[in-house]
């Protein structure tokens, strides 16, 4: 399992987080997604890695900016 965190501009309120959440669920196969417009972070697991490309393209259809990540493997 891997655990993306992603740096997201823009995330306003709950409503923000969760059009962030849903366009991350729609797009890739992924055991959870949570974010935090308070923190401005979105946290993914799964079973796989997501490229930051594939991640910065599905975070600006959501009408968001992606500023960075990190990937590491959790057990």
């Amino acid at each position: 399992m891997y655990k993306m965190t992603l740096n997201v501009d823009g995330m306003m309120c709950s409503h923000c987080e969760k059009h962030v959440n849903d366009e991350i669920r729609g797009r890739f196969d992924v055991e959870s997604v949570t974010s935090s417009h308070t923190t401005d972070t979105t946290e993914i697991i799964a079973a796989e890695p997501i490229s930051e490309l594939e991640l910065g393209m599905a975070i600006d259809a959501a009408g968001y900016k992606l500023l960075g990540m990190e990937t590491e493997e959790i057990d």
